[in-house]
C-alpha cells in the first residue's frame, strides 16, 4: 500500500460480515421526484470519489446541488451529474440555498475548521445538515452547531458511517449477545503515513485547520469505535504522545498518540493513532471466550472480521458489496422524513470532541488521568435500530 494513501482513499474491495435479522425494514427505492435532495459542500476527493457516487445508488437520497469555491470545477461536476446551472453554488452565494426547495440536506465535506461556519449558515438557510467528522475543531464550535440546529428546528447528523456499515454492525451484535462471554479489552489502531505534498494532507497536518492532526483525522475512528462496540462511555482517560519536532509534518500537531480509556463495566480500551506508521484501520475485541479481529475495520470496502475461539480462527463470512455512503445518506433521508431515529446526532460528535480534548489534555500533563464521565449516553444503539443489507 502506498505511503501517499489518505484516510479518504482507503478503499477495499468486498465487505465481510454475517447477515442478522433486520431491526429496521430494508429501504425501498423511492421515486426520484420524492427523494431527499442533498447539496454537497466541497468537491474534494471524498465528495467526488464516494459521496456523489453514493447518491447515485441511494434509495431515498439524491444529489440536488453542489457548492465549491472553484466555479469551473463545480459547473463540470454539476453537468456530469445532470444538474442545472442554478444548482451550482459558490461560498459567496451559499445563503441563496434558503430559497431552493430542491435542497433539504446540506452535506458539509470541508476542512474541519470550516465545518462550524458552514453548518450554522445552512441552518440559517432552513436546511438540515449532515457534517463530516470530526464535527469541528473545538468543543465550543461543536456546541454552537448543536445550538444552531435547535434554534432552526432542523436535524444535525455527524457522518459516522461505521454506525451503518455491515461489518461493524455485525460485531456490535455479537458483543451484545454475549456469545463470547464478557468483553475484557478493546484495542484500536488507526493511522497512516501523511504527506505534506498532498494538499488534502497539508491542512490535516495544520493544527488550526484540522483541530488535532492524526487524532482528529484517524484517531477519531478508534475513539468512536471503542464507544459503539461497548455501547457505553469512558469514565477516564490517560494518554501519551511521541512526536519528532524535526519532522516538518509535525510543527503544529502531535504524531503518535496512545491512550487508554476506562469504562464503567471494567473494560479497558487502548487506542493509538499516527501520521507516521504503516496504514492501518483495525481493532481487536478480546472477550472471555474468544477474540473478534476486524482488520481492516473502517475502510470504504473490504472490511474483514476474523473470529478466534479456542485458539482457532474461523473463516470470515461475507456479504455482497454495499455502498457505505449511500447507507449513511439514506439513513439521514429517513431521519428527515421522520421514518428513522437519529443514531449519529451532533451530541455524538460533541462527545468525541470532548474525549479528544481530554486525550490531548492528558498528553500535555504527561499521562495524567482525566475524568470523562460527563453524563452523555447515546439515545439509540446502532446494533438495535440499524438494519443490515439483505442484498447488494
Amino acid at each position: 500500500m502506498s505511503n501517499r494513501i489518505s484516510r479518504r482513499g482507503l478503499i477495499g474491495v468486498v465487505g465481510a460480515s454475517t447477515a442478522l435479522a433486520a431491526a429496521k425494514a430494508p429501504a425501498i427505492a423511492t421515486p426520484d421526484a420524492d427523494k431527499v435532495g442533498f447539496a454537497v459542500v466541497g468537491l474534494g476527493k471524498l465528495s467526488l470519489g464516494q459521496i456523489i457516487p453514493g447518491l447515485k445508488v441511494a434509495k431515498g437520497a439524491k444529489l440536488a446541488a453542489v457548492v465549491s469555491g472553484h466555479p469551473d470545477k463545480a459547473r463540470r461536476v454539476a453537468a456530469e451529474n445532470g444538474l442545472p446551472a442554478d444548482a451550482v453554488y459558490g461560498y459567496d452565494d451559499y445563503d441563496r440555498m434558503a430559497k431552493d426547495p430542491r435542497i433539504q440536506v446540506v452535506y458539509i465535506v470541508l476542512p474541519n475548521a470550516l465545518h462550524a461556519d458552514h453548518t450554522i449558515r445552512a441552518f440559517k438557510a432552513g436546511k438540515h445538515v449532515l457534517c463530516e467528522k470530526p464535527m469541528a475543531t473545538s468543543v465550543g464550535d461543536a456546541e454552537a452547531m448543536i445550538a444552531a440546529a435547535k434554534a432552526a428546528k432542523r436535524r444535525l447528523m455527524i457522518a459516522y458511517r461505521c454506525h451503518y456499515e455491515p461489518l461493524n454492525l455485525d460485531i456490535m451484535r455479537r458483543l451484545r449477545d454475549g456469545s463470547l462471554g464478557k468483553t475484557r479489552l478493546v484495542n484500536t489502531t488507526m493511522g497512516r503515513q501523511a504527506d505534506l505534498a498532498e494538499p488534502s494532507d497539508a491542512w490535516r497536518l495544520d493544527g488550526l485547520m484540522s483541530g488535532g492532526g492524526a487524532l482528529a483525522d484517524m484517531g477519531i475512528y478508534g475513539v468512536n469505535a471503542a464507544r459503539y462496540l461497548l455501547n457505553e462511555e469512558p469514565v477516564s482517560v490517560r494518554a501519551w504522545a511521541q512526536t519528532d519536532r524535526t519532522d516538518p509534518r509535525f510543527k503544529t500537531t502531535e504524531d503518535l498518540i496512545d491512550w487508554q480509556f476506562r469504562f464503567p463495566s471494567g473494560v479497558i480500551a487502548n487506542g493509538s493513532t499516527s501520521f507516521n506508521y504503516a496504514p492501518t484501520m483495525g481493532y481487536e475485541v478480546i472477550c472471555e471466550r474468544g477474540r473478534l479481529v476486524a482488520d481492516p475495520a473502517a475502510f470504504y470496502g473490504g472490511n474483514r472480521l476474523t473470529v478466534v475461539q479456542g485458539g482457532q480462527a474461523q473463516p470470515p463470512l461475507s456479504l455482497p458489496p454495499n455502498d457505505q455512503f449511500a447507507r449513511e445518506m439514506d439513513w439521514m433521508a429517513d431521519v428527515v422524513r421522520g421514518k428513522a431515529p437519529m443514531v449519529s446526532p451532533g451530541e455524538e460528535g460533541l462527545q468525541d470532541m470532548k474525549l479528544m480534548k481530554a486525550i490531548l489534555d492528558s498528553v500535555a500533563r504527561d499521562g495524567a488521568t482525566i475524568a470523562t464521565d460527563w453524563g452523555y449516553r447515546r439515545a439509540y444503539d446502532p446494533a438495535v435500530v440499524v438494519d443490515l443489507p439483505r442484498s447488494a
